[in-house]
């Protein structure tokens, strides 16, 4: 993807990520969901009865992008997560994971936790 900008590879490396999570029996819920003062989370999808919310990660250069999951990060994520089943008013299991695209290949991190 070279010369591609790095809003334009984020938004390729989410298309990425979610059809390798449709072939995978994930149902797409939401994309892209903001929570105004905690930040974004990139695929909010549904399986099993279990609402999973997915942080997209992925490197153009040889930089590993598994680094760019912090701990400050993964809180911002459990926050936004509670916040959208607040706004939503569900109250179901969730779990939070992370894919990560890596020059084509991907990789699917569930249930991470801090």
């Amino acid at each position: 993807m070279e010369g591609v900008s790095a809003k334009r590879f984020g938004e390729k490396s989410e298309e990425t990520a979610t059809s390798f999570l449709e072939s995978r029996g994930f149902r797409i819920v939401e994309r892209n969901f903001y929570a105004r003062k905690l930040g974004e989370i990139d695929i909010v999808a549904y399986k099993e009865g279990i609402v999973h919310f997915i942080e997209v990660k992925s490197a153009k250069a040889d930089f590993d992008p598994i680094y760019n999951i912090t701990p400050t990060k993964l809180r911002k994520i459990v926050n936004s997560a509670y916040y959208y089943l607040k706004t939503k008013k569900l109250d179901i299991p969730f779990c939070i994971d992370v894919l990560l695209v890596r020059k084509g290949e991907i990789e699917f991190i569930e249930n991470v936790t801090l």
